[in-house]
C-alpha cells in the first residue's frame, strides 16, 4: 500500500471554486485539495509546492465574512468549510479543467 499525499482527514468539507460545490480533505492545504479532485493532472503540474514558483494563486473568501477575497498560494492555505475560490492561476484552471467542466467547451 502507497504512500497518501495527503494529510490525516476525518471527514470532507465542502468548498465552491468558480461557482461549483466539491467536498475535500479537511486539514489539507489547498493545492492537495486540488489534487484530491484533480489526481491526474495537478501531481504533473507546474507547481514547485513550496510557495516559491507563485503558480498555484488563488483568490477566496471563507463563509460569512464580508470582506474582499484575499489572493494567497494554495500551497500555503488549509482548506476552511465553506471556503469559495473565486479565481485561479491559469495553470491551476488548465489542470482543473475538467473538475469545473471547462473542458466540454
Amino acid at each position: 500500500m502507497g504512500v497518501s499525499p495527503f494529510r490525516p482527514y476525518e471527514r470532507l468539507v465542502r468548498i465552491k471554486i468558480k461557482g461549483k460545490h466539491f467536498e475535500v480533505p479537511e486539514k489539507n492545504m489547498l493545492l492537495r485539495c486540488f489534487q484530491y479532485l484533480s489526481p491526474e493532472t495537478i501531481p504533473y503540474g507546474r507547481f514547485c509546492w513550496n510557495q516559491e514558483c507563485q503558480t498555484c494563486r488563488i483568490s477566496y473568501r471563507l463563509l460569512g465574512r464580508q470582506e474582499d477575497a484575499r489572493q494567497v498560494l494554495s500551497c500555503k492555505v488549509i482548506v476552511a468549510e465553506g471556503m469559495e475560490v473565486t479565481e485561479l492561476s491559469p495553470e491551476l484552471t488548465w489542470n482543473l479543467k475538467k473538475s469545473l467542466g471547462l473542458d466540454q467547451e
